[in-house]
């Protein structure tokens, strides 16, 4: 059963009834006879439209993203400049395939890019429509410009579900299971979980050794350094459970890619575009990437993603990898007033309102003795649950009961890692709508704890 919400708010929830709906209930079932089975869906959310951070359903109830459509809407659902750019841009020209001909908003877009990147290196953009698409290219384009034919990747990673892609992805089994072969030569090491730390040692006695076991051990004993093309690997994880390595972290593999001549790919799909309350999560870091991919985010909910790579590397001929629509002017119009709002004002809003929801979080683990840690940066905030605080058991089952308690109260979360809830709302939410967010998982953490 559902708790009803009084709309005191447009900008707050309002739940009428039980969820789902009878209009929702009618669609899911018919999406169950026609759409593939393997599509995720969390809970019974049947969207009608929305606009900023609020969603509507087919059955008149209100709810606050704090996914934001999978950390895609940046500036929020449908926002009036964007809707405005992409009207704009439909009536004059649609689609002529960038890769075959010459239209001068994806050049602009693509100087942008190469202006905003960290590093103050020259830079090449490549287009397409997803961040799976952009992992393929971030690979074929190091294996054509090294010469070398291996990779390096991290456990919990999530780089897309395309064949190379997914090669790297080490986050589920099931995202794996009946479709190998992969594309051979990936190597998978621990990423810097410092909450579970592998190797066992404490934030004094840390010598990041999840960084060091990659020249230690994997490069001392089976895989001859000069072979790898690149260490691959998400600044801050996403799907793995939005984990947020120390700096030194990042200082370690950087320095280990140069210094054996690999390149440094960064996947900024889920935690650049401002996210993090930084254009890329790379800047939290100083590190600079040789090659990074963004998609999600950049044109707040039209498909596009880009490969950016140092000009020197994006050096393959015409012909050698291309996308039909990769770089459609709809897009690409979206994108440009995409980052112009984020440089504007949402940047800046992710980074101050996620502090302020940080600075409350914090807490928690203290009040509320299934919070095992709070972790993350601007607006890509991670809350972990556990059973118990010195084994450090993970709360899975408990983690989807409160993601599913929430949904019920009005707020739209997902998990994330095995047991972490995930909250990537929209960059332009306001405190009032922060401040409700918060005041719903608390209530959530209560009630999931009581009935455990």
């Amino acid at each position: 059963m559902s708790t009803t919400v009084l709309p005191v708010s447009a900008d707050l929830p309002y739940i009428s009834g039980p969820l789902p709906g009878p209009r929702a209930r009618r669609i899911i079932h018919r999406d169950e006879q026609v759409l593939s089975p393997s599509y995720t869906r969390g809970y019974p959310l049947v969207v009608d439209r929305a606009e900023g951070a609020m969603v509507h359903d087919v059955d008149g109830n209100r709810f606050l993203d704090f996914n934001a459509g999978i950390a895609v809407a940046a500036t929020g659902h449908c926002h009036p400049q964007v809707v405005n750019a992409i009207q704009q841009q439909a009536a004059r020209l649609i689609h002529m395939s960038g890769t075959d001909f010459y239209y001068e908003n994806m050049v602009a877009l693509a100087e942008k890019l190469a202006e905003l990147s960290p590093g103050n290196v020259a830079r090449r953009v490549y287009f397409g429509n997803s961040g799976t698409e952009a992992m393929e290219a971030a690979l074929k384009l190091a294996k054509y410009s090294s010469g070398r034919d291996k990779f390096i990747a991290f456990y919990g990673a999530f780089h897309g579900r395309t064949m190379g892609a997914l090669s790297l992805t080490a986050r589920r089994p099931v995202q794996r299971e009946g479709f190998a072969p992969f594309v051979p030569g990936v190597h998978h090491v621990p990423y810097a979980y410092c909450y579970r730390c592998p190797f066992n040692k404490t934030p004094d006695t840390c010598n990041v050794e999840c960084a060091s076991t990659i020249e230690d051990q994997l490069l001392k004993t089976i895989l001859p350094a000069k072979e790898v093309a690149a260490i691959v690997l998400e600044p801050v994880q996403g799907e793995g459970g939005y984990i947020v390595p120390p700096k030194r972290f990042h200082e370690e593999i950087a320095n280990l890619a140069h210094r054996h001549g690999m390149y440094l790919i960064y996947d900024e799909v889920q935690c650049g575009m401002g996210r993090t309350g930084k254009m890329w999560a790379a800047e939290h870091f100083g590190t600079v990437p040789d090659i990074f991919t963004t998609a999600k985010g950049i044109a707040s909910g039209m498909p596009l993603s880009a490969t950016i790579a140092r000009k020197e590397i994006m050096n393959w001929p015409p012909g050698a990898h291309a996308s039909t629509f990769g770089g459609n002017p709809v897009s690409v119009a979206a994108s440009l007033v995409t980052i112009e709002l984020l440089e504007r004002e949402l940047i800046a809003n992710a980074a101050r309102i996620g502090a302020r929801m940080m600075d409350r979080m914090r807490g928690w683990p203290a009040r509320f003795p299934i919070v095992g840690d709070v972790r993350g940066l601007g607006l890509m905030l991670g809350i972990e649950l556990v059973r118990d605080r010195v084994t450090k058991e993970r709360a899975s089952t408990e983690r989807d009961d409160l993601v599913n308690l929430a949904f019920e109260h009005g707020l739209l979360i997902l998990g994330a890692g095995e047991n972490t809830i995930r909250l990537s709302p929209p960059l332009n939410i306001t405190a009032d709508q922060a401040e409700f967010a918060l005041d719903t998982l608390e209530s959530c953490l209560t009630t999931v704890q009581r009935r455990n």
